[in-house]
């Protein structure tokens, strides 16, 4: 780019050193020109000798621009209707810088010789030599500096607007279009480091979903593997409570098989956010009957809490097993932070099974609502004693949506959760 500018401003240089000779020329072209006394003598005496008969046409005068005037101030002759037009007197002949020669025969005056002035006339076309040059410089200027401001924009202007452009696109994470770089591009090197920051930022975000993927696998395996132990531990607690007759030690195999089956809830959880996480949180729906639903909610209703209304006949398209794994960590969180009675009322809302389960606890703020169903989100009301991981919520919002269906929790007397179950 400086060899471009250094090139416009030596060439610009060049011009004007020459729009300066040229006006140079056209100024010290001018020479004082001045009527010759002799041949203006001559051009009176022959006036004096044509006077009366008026034949200055077929004299020497015919060639000369002149213009006779007699003592009336009459045009006697004239050779330039254009140059002499509109001269009537000899004062419109001094205004317009011609001589006025005064021809006298004998002491008479007969009239009055006007003639253009050589000296004016070359001043003149001086002038206008020069108006013609500096118009060409000024015309030659600006073609020069538009053709500079044309290249300037194509060259630097445009590929800069496109490097603009490319950075938006890359800042908003368009990583795979590349930077198209064009010939004679000023910002050849710089459009090269561009593109190749884009290449590597696009290398480094594979990368980091890679290891994202990686990550959710690690998890989601762990998760798995985890609930093998977890169950056995749990049967073995169940053959234990029925063998055991010592009420201390059973007391202490039921806290034992408590805490196992809190656990297994919560690698659940993890399990399912990982698979979800991995695009592998399946749902595969079928036509069921509504009947199913209560079933449902009696096989999680350990507690025997859950007060349920008449379910209506219908024919619902949902997940069974991921409907279970829904109400179960709904009647889950109700036993955990409520542990007060559970209403269940169902009714039809447009194309769907209205399902709302509400229990009589403190609930959570109004401005909680909204954060419940995002991802490690615990509610502030929610004592420290009780474990969870702030999963079971958005599981649970995520499995509706996949079975086109909706979760929406409210907080009045108690906290509300409402089931949207599509109709087949």
């Amino acid at each position: 780019m400086k060899k471009v500018f250094i090139k416009f401003i030596f060439i610009e240089g060049l011009i004007m050193t020459a729009a300066v000779a040229l006006l140079c020329i056209a100024a010290f072209s001018y020479g004082d020109r001045k009527i010759d006394p002799v041949i203006l003598n001559d051009h009176v005496q022959t006036i004096k000798e044509h006077w009366n008969d008026g034949a200055f046409g077929e004299t020497k005068l015919a060639d000369t621009k002149i213009l006779i005037l007699d003592a009336e101030g009459d045009v006697r002759y004239r050779t330039d209707d254009a140059l002499f037009g509109d001269i009537h007197t000899e004062l419109d002949a001094i205004s317009r810088n011609m001589i006025c020669i005064s021809v006298t025969d004998e002491g008479k005056y007969l009239g009055t010789v006007v003639m253009p002035d050589p000296s004016y006339e070359e001043y003149e076309s001086v002038c206008l030599r020069i108006l013609f040059i500096t118009a060409a410089i000024v015309i030659v200027i600006l073609l020069s500096f538009v053709s500079f401001l044309l290249y300037v924009n194509r060259n630097v202007v445009r590929p800069f607007n496109r490097m603009k452009e490319f950075a938006a696109s890359v800042a908003g994470g368009n990583l795979d279009e590349p930077l198209m770089m064009e010939r004679n591009n000023m910002f050849g090197l710089f459009t090269e480091s561009f593109d190749l920051m884009r290449e590597e930022l696009n290398a480094s975000r594979n990368r980091e979903i890679a290891l994202k993927v990686k990550e959710k696998e690690l998890v989601a395996t762990l998760s798995h593997d985890l609930k093998t132990p977890v169950t056995g531990i749990k049967v073995i607690c169940e053959l234990l409570e029925v063998k055991v007759e010592d009420t201390y030690v059973k007391g202490k195999i039921e806290n034992i098989r408590h805490k196992t089956e809190e656990m297994n809830v919560l690698l659940n959880d993890l399990l399912s956010t990982a698979l979800d996480d991995l695009g592998e949180l399946n749902v595969n729906c079928s036509e069921v009957t509504s009947d199913v639903v209560g079933k449902i909610v009696e096989e999680h209703d350990t507690k025997k809490k859950v007060i349920s209304g008449v379910i209506p006949g219908c024919i619902l398209c949902i997940d069974q097993n991921r409907f279970s794994q829904v109400i179960g960590n709904i009647i889950g969180n109700s036993y955990k932070y409520a542990d007060t009675e559970i209403d269940i009322v169902y009714r039809y809302r447009d194309s769907f099974l209205e399902m709302t389960i509400s229990d009589h606890g403190e609930g959570v703020d109004e401005e909680e609502i909204p954060l419940l169903t995002g991802k490690f989100y615990r509610g502030k009301k929610q004592k420290s004693d009780k474990e969870g991981s702030g999963l079971g919520l958005y599981i649970s919002s995520e499995i509706m949506k996949k079975m086109k269906g909706e979760l929406i929790l409210s907080c009045e007397a108690g906290f509300t959760v409402t089931l949207l179950l599509p109709l087949a």
